[in-house]
């Protein structure tokens, strides 16, 4: 939440009054300069120009630099706000439940098959343009480097929120993509908003969609974090880098092995 402050204001003089005092003031008082000449006189303010070419390099950059910088921190802190919510609403957020879907090869999948492994769930579709591919590529990056630091104990799963289009032929296709060890999940559109509802996901799939129909899909941007009970642990936003992913699996697999003595 930003604050506002209003600047205080002018309560003795007319604003018009003070302004032309104020000019007054300074025209009586500037300092002459020394011209190239030798004889009194003020400096032309063109005689220097404001930037040098090297300068207003550095002016561009730094902007373009501080630009970037702000839109990352504002997503931060939207992703934030967004979580503080749902703490506020629900507590612990209570996220996962029971599921009955079809995986990309066919066979049926529930909730159950979540278990025994730390799972990464995403929720998106195959004709998204640019965030999907983004997200999966950022989430196989992390399970590589997590399986090097950890062993083969994660389980990454791709839920598709456009059942009308995504059959689990595209969606084997479509997967081939990203790292290999994706599990793409489909199902009949109710099935799936059970799902999403569970896992507290947010969609907007037309529920008579044609696979022909030309329409995108807005959706929640979270990777769910789920232990190897299936509970939730964590749900990692859009702006949350690989490196932050991969402190959070280290303390999570850590606490795990302590509280519970396993290792999955």
């Amino acid at each position: 939440m930003f604050s506002r402050r209003a600047l205080p204001a002018l309560r003795h003089f007319p604003a018009e009054l003070t302004c032309r005092r104020t000019c007054l003031t300074y025209l009586g008082t500037r300092r002459p300069y020394s011209s190239a000449g030798g004889s009194g006189g003020y400096r032309d303010k063109n005689a220097v120009g404001v930037f040098t070419p090297k300068s207003a390099a550095l002016f561009l950059v730094s902007g373009i630099g501080l630009l970037f910088y702000f839109r990352h921190a504002k997503a931060k802190v939207i992703e934030q706000q967004e979580k503080d919510r749902a703490s506020k609403a629900y507590g612990r957020p209570s996220v996962g439940g029971p599921f009955s879907l079809s995986t990309h090869t066919g066979a049926p999948y529930t909730e159950q098959d979540l278990l025994g492994k730390w799972s990464l769930v995403y929720f998106g579709f195959t004709n998204c343009p640019d965030i999907c591919p983004a997200e999966l590529d950022k989430m196989g990056e992390a399970l590589e480097a997590a399986e090097k630091e950890h062993g083969k104990i994660f389980n990454p799963v791709f839920v598709s929120v456009d059942p009308a289009r995504d059959s689990p032929a595209r969606i084997a296709l479509y997967l081939k993509d990203f790292h290999p060890a994706f599990t793409g999940l489909v199902g009949p559109f109710q099935a799936v908003k059970s799902m999403c509802k569970a896992y507290r996901v947010y969609f907007s799939t037309p529920p008579n969609a044609k696979p022909e129909d030309d329409y995108l899909v807005d959706h929640s941007i979270f990777v769910y974090f789920m232990d190897p009970e299936g509970k939730f642990v964590e749900a990692f936003g859009q702006a949350v880098t690989i490196e932050e992913m991969l402190q959070k699996v280290r303390e999570e697999i850590a606490a795990w092995k302590e509280e519970t003595g396993k290792t999955v």
